[in-house]
């Protein structure tokens, strides 16, 4: 069993920034592909990042190429995202989650086993 817990949510204005990080416990974190997705109001979850055991391979949504940077650190069984240019779109509770790997992207919800409780992201205008 993994446990996860998010934090660094909060309300901010557009165009500012936030960092989120998920720490891990029980199994080891450094054998799972580990992911961010979030849940807007109304609307399916949806991936942001995703990174492998060793932060070979990351992937990101094309709403937040190029502000947010998915990272982790294996030693302290945390992952990070790094949010930059927040826009109210960026609105949503906003989950860490893994799974072991595979050779498929693992961009889906579906695909994952072990979730955090979730953190909202609040972003005004």
């Amino acid at each position: 069993q993994v446990q996860l817990v998010e934090s660094g949510g909060g309300l901010v204005q557009a165009g500012d920034s936030l960092r989120l990080s998920c720490v891990a416990s029980g199994r080891t974190f450094s054998s799972l592909t580990m992911a961010w997705f979030r849940q807007a109001l109304g609307k399916e979850r949806e991936i942001v990042a995703r990174i492998s055991r060793s932060s070979g391979n990351i992937y990101y949504a094309d709403s937040v190429k190029g502000r947010f940077t998915i990272s982790r650190d294996n030693a302290k069984n945390t992952g990070d995202l790094q949010m930059n240019s927040l826009k109210p779109e960026d609105t949503a509770v906003y989950y860490c989650a893994a799974r072991t790997p595979r050779i498929s992207s693992l961009i889906q919800s579906t695909q994952y086993d072990y979730w955090g409780q979730g953190t909202q992201v609040t972003v005004s205008s």
